[in-house]
């Protein structure tokens, strides 16, 4: 029997921060929870958990949900390569590490 995730702290802040992000983005279209549902082809009670940031709402929700609202493009980019800095960094150092040639391995050509 698998284990129940209990997510940190910051993740559940993140999830209540998305939750209402997507709740405002409904409420500024003006569409009730019962059109994105439907539209998303979830129930209103889960539409209702995601909102409040519910961690087991599955990202399969979320997706379907964000496609209702129009926001499907921006989920696609959160783990975008281009944009990790950190990811872009260790590139660029182990590029560096690999550009070098060693002093004891050179060899003069000029002969």
């Amino acid at each position: 029997m698998p284990t129940p995730h209990l997510p940190t702290p910051a993740v559940r802040k993140v999830l209540r921060k998305l939750g209402n992000n997507i709740h405002e983005a409904r409420m500024h279209r003006k569409l009730p929870m019962s059109v994105v549902a439907e539209r998303a082809s979830t129930s209103r009670p889960t539409l209702s958990r995601l909102e409040k940031g519910d961690p087991s709402v599955s990202i399969g929700i979320y997706a379907s949900v964000l496609q209702a609202l129009g926001l499907l493009d921006d989920l696609a980019g959160l783990a975008d390569p281009l944009r990790d800095s950190v990811g872009q960094q260790l590139v660029s150092a182990a590029l560096s590490m690999r550009a070098r040639i060693p002093v004891n391995n050179r060899r003069d050509r000029n002969v």
